[in-house]
């Protein structure tokens, strides 16, 4: 170490300008691969890689045709003059239709306009069927129409709402072809990665593959956000019904936009706001606190220096290994900012402490001393803290692990670029006669100092408590993706997804697949029933298997937490009622098919039956507001029911569904990160054996700051918030960053121990020091965590004020319960 030490003085301390010179350096070449940097938002980010149920879910798309769509909710307030069943309204409806169709990224556009009419006139049923009217026909009957749109079994609480007041405009996109041969190669190599079959030259070509995959990505999310402000530009300039004079506000549309593509690209935009408000206001922030601290620019330059560098650093390595940020990782830049400002300041206060006490000693002798005595806490505070963003790593989801992965590389540039600038800086820019402000004692650390001196009571009965407030809440937590929820009230994502549940049937998808037994049981050859559709029609249409359908349908419409149901018995039943309520049999169903105009086919029956593959899709929407809903119990609830009330076999159906994926995803984070909490907290104690070499010292250290976290998830189940795909990190990032402080102040209690073997004094020279940077460091971090709650989105804002709640309170603990805890069980008996 000898050696180590000396080789660091001579190449860095005392080359301080070849140092400088290096640094600089390397901060163009990362600065030129900066250009990279990649932000991401589609739902590739939000999803288990590889997971099963994707598989699934796109195998159901790909048979039942589903593409993908965005959602206009075209409402206004209740005035008899326009509604949906005045020319007006069905005019200017009419109007924003034809302009959505003459984009040519758009497919197909449904509203009420387009739902076939086959109650309007008293007609032959298959004249009306072959020559169906829609509410824009010229000699459609308005009212008779409307009636039956809003009684309809398929299309009440779909294209429009209950009250009539609220109509849905789905607008679906042309599918990308070469997109989904892209996902569909991506799969395949994932799988054969999974099982361990991919040769050298496949895992060179898989490297290449990504590579095209993420450029095409970039792209289509590019286009995409210009398809989303081609539609807004639309939905802004779209006049108001009849173009007639205004009569009140309630004439105008109320128009929001909803859908995936939508949200991937409004989630887009809060990544990037999020990381120029973050980086931005904590940067404010720092200079604001070395100020305050320091008094002194000097002191506010050298620090700023460091962070500016280990940031640029990282974004430019994020760039060139093609690490994307995501939502759950857009606050890394913060982050970092936080806990470099946090090295520095450590090393600063000791540096200008080490200076006042010995003014006689050398510019660089001093920053050679504080280095050496800095260098050990310092490291295992990055260690430690790196410990608890690497247990990220388990989670499963690949920008979680990104996110792990990216802060563990994070704390390294850090902890080098704070070792290797700040002494350069300090060489170059201060000199021996500099004139140090003097650092006047804390009021703060001194009333703590006498609190952890005189209160032994209140300390451990508060300790007490604070254990059993955190066992009871922590009982109280749940896992929950109100995706809703996630989002600020005021954005476009809310207002859209909220309408959508409340009048236009819920919001998050859910299907059930029904599978059928084969017609000939015992032949096992027969996997389809023909090559002819046509053919196969005439037989597949039977009784039993509507019925079984139907019964299936009308359980998931009694459940509570269901919206929309839309299945073949929908359309069974609307047929039956043309028939005067008439049961319909197999046969007269498969003549009834034969003869619909394909258009009605293909809107209409194909998204619901699949005679090819022998099974029957139930498509639902969940009410995704509801707030008793609790989603992994109702796909229980439902899976359950489907066997034991209504009697199928597991292997006769399936769930599938944005729905299953998103709880897939916070039931294995779930899993994996309160598992994983145990991880950290003996990965620490254990770093803490190596650093003190003392059971009772390393036990003790943890105590503070493990009560930190728990404190916090304690607080978040007893206020009933669900933990999320960022809240349920908070308490091991928590333990991993409050840690640091337990070293840094046992680290110096050890130190200053050695020279007076006085606990007492020990204990008021580490608040009146170490004790200030600690406090300064934390009320950095805590403020710094705050600036997150300017975020759009909510898991965002939770992660910012709980995270810093928790600091706070980590504070609290090292400068009072630690101190207490040395002074009762007086680790340092033996010292010398």
């Amino acid at each position: 170490m000898v050696i180590l030490s000396n080789l660091y003085k001579n190449s860095v301390i005392e080359r301080p300008r070849v140092t400088l010179f290096a640094l600089i350096l390397l901060l163009v070449v990362f600065g030129y691969f900066a250009k990279n940097f990649q932000l991401d938002a589609s739902s590739d980010t939000l999803l288990l890689e590889n997971d099963p149920d994707l598989k699934y879910l796109r195998e159901v798309n790909n048979n039942y045709g589903t593409k993908d769509f965005l959602v206009l909710t075209y409402s206004h307030a209740p005035n008899e003059n326009y509604n949906f069943k005045s020319e007006n309204t069905i005019k200017n409806l009419g109007l924003l239709k034809n302009s959505l169709e003459n984009l040519d990224w758009i497919d197909s556009v449904i509203t009420v306009l387009d739902v076939p009419l086959l109650k309007n006139n008293d007609d032959p049923l298959s004249e009306r069927i072959r020559n169906f009217k829609t509410l824009s026909s010229p000699d459609v009957n308005l009212d008779r129409g409307f009636d039956e749109i809003i009684n309809s079994p398929i299309y009440k609480n779909f294209v429009i709402s209950e009250d009539g007041q609220t109509s849905g405009v789905l607008v679906y996109i042309k599918p990308d072809e070469k997109l989904a041969e892209l996902i569909k190669t991506k799969n395949s190599y994932l799988d054969r990665k999974e099982k361990g079959q991919l040769t050298s030259n496949e895992k060179n070509s898989y490297k290449a593959f990504l590579k095209n995959y993420d450029n095409y990505r970039k792209s289509y999310n590019k286009r995409n956000h210009q398809n989303i402000n081609e539609i807004r530009k639309i939905i802004k300039d779209h006049p108001p019904p009849g173009k007639v004079k205004k009569i009140s506000s309630d004439i105008y549309p109320i128009i929001h936009l909803g859908g995936i593509p939508m949200i991937a690209d409004d989630m887009m935009t809060f990544i990037k706001n999020d990381i120029v408000v973050f980086g931005g206001g904590v940067f404010l922030f720092i200079v604001f606190t070395l100020w305050f601290v320091f008094r002194n620019l000097l002191w506010v330059l050298i620090p700023l220096m460091s962070c500016f560098f280990s940031v640029l650093i990282m974004i430019g390595f994020l760039g060139l290994v093609g690490w994307k940020v995501t939502v759950i990782s857009s606050n890394f830049i913060a982050l970092m900012l936080i806990l470099t400002m946090a090295m520095n300041i450590h090393m600063s206060v000791r540096y200008l402490q080490y200076r006042k006490e010995n003014p006689e000693i050398s510019n660089s002798d001093a920053i050679h001393w504080t280095s050496k005595k800095m260098f050990w806490p310092i490291l295992y505070t990055v260690l430690t803290t790196i410990c608890a963003f690497l247990s990220l790593i388990f989670s499963g989801i690949k920008p979680i692990i990104d996110f792990g992965w990216m802060m563990t590389v994070g704390l390294l540039v850090s902890m080098l670029v704070t070792f290797t600038l700040l002494p350069s800086l300090l060489n170059v820019l201060t000199k021996k006669n500099t004139n140090y402000r003097d650092q006047k004692k804390s009021r703060i650390t001194s009333f703590l100092s006498e609190v952890a001196k005189k209160n032994t009571k209140i300390i451990f009965t508060s300790a007490f408590v604070v254990i059993i407030i955190s066992i009871y809440g922590i009982t109280k937590l749940e896992v929950e993706n109100s995706f809703i929820n996630y989002f600020n009230k005021e954005t476009e994502i809310y207002k859209g997804m909220k309408l959508i549940d409340k009048k236009l049937g819920g919001t998050t998808p859910l299907n059930v697949i029904l599978k059928f037994p084969k017609k000939t049981p015992d032949d096992e050859t027969d996997d389809d029933w023909g090559e002819d559709e046509e053919d196969d029609s005439k037989y597949w249409f039977t009784r039993d298997k509507i019925d079984r359908i139907t019964e299936v349908h009308d359980y998931l419409n009694n459940i509570d937490s269901v919206g929309k149901v839309i299945s073949f018995a929908s359309i069974v039943r609307v047929a039956e009622d043309l028939s005067g309520g008439k049961k319909l049999e197999g046969l007269e169903m498969g003549v009834l098919y034969s003869k619909l105009p394909e258009s009605i086919k293909k809107e209409v029956i194909d998204p619901y039956i699949s005679i090819k593959n022998n099974e029957a899709r139930i498509s639902l929407r969940i009410l995704d507001s509801k707030e008793d809903l609790r989603r992994n119990e109702l796909i229980n609830k439902i899976e359950y029911d489907l066997e034991n009330e209504i009697g199928l076999n597991s292997n006769e159906f399936k769930l599938a569904g944005v729905l299953i994926l998103f709880n897939n995803l916070l039931q294995s984070l779930f899993k994996s990160q309160i598992l994983t909490l145990g991880v950290v907290m003996a990965g620490i104690t254990f770093m803490f054996l190596i650093l003190f070499r003392n059971i009772t010292l390393s036990l003790i250290g943890v105590v503070p700051n493990f009560m930190a976290a728990f404190l916090i998830l304690g607080i978040i189940g007893l206020l009933g918030i669900p933990l999320d795909m960022m809240t349920i990190t908070i308490a091991a990032i928590t333990i991993g960053i409050a840690v640091d402080n337990s070293i840094h102040y046992i680290y110096r209690f050890k130190e200053e121990f050695k020279k007076n073997n006085d606990y007492n004094k020990t204990l008021e020279k580490c608040h009146d020091t170490v004790g200030v940077a600690i406090l300064n460091t934390s009320i950095t971090i805590v403020f710094g965590f705050s600036i997150l709650v300017l975020s759009n989105f909510i898991p965002t804002i939770y992660f910012g004020v709980f995270t810093g709640i928790a600091m706070l309170l980590a504070m609290i603990s090292v400068l009072t319960l630690l101190p207490k805890l040395i002074l009762t069980f007086k680790p340092f008996k033996n010292a010398g």
